[in-house]
């Protein structure tokens, strides 16, 4: 599966490392790419393994918002 998060707050490279590092930690991930010019944020998953809603709350854990 591949969703795409429209993630606000991210403005540099540390970001851009922050939500691809937390989400990389979710078992099931399998792939993340991070635009920080569109705040869009690629992710391909095993929906068998991990759902949306845990990607939203580790993107939220690093301090950004996930807009819905």
């Amino acid at each position: 599966m591949q969703i795409t998060l429209d993630v606000k707050g991210m403005t540099c490279g540390h970001c851009k490392s922050s939500v691809k590092g937390a989400l990389e930690e979710l078992n099931g991930v399998t792939s993340v790419e991070v635009d920080l010019g569109s705040g869009k944020v690629d992710v391909t998953y095993d929906d068998a393994l991990v759902i949306v809603e845990d990607m939203h709350e580790a993107i939220e854990d690093q301090g950004y918002d996930v807009v819905a």
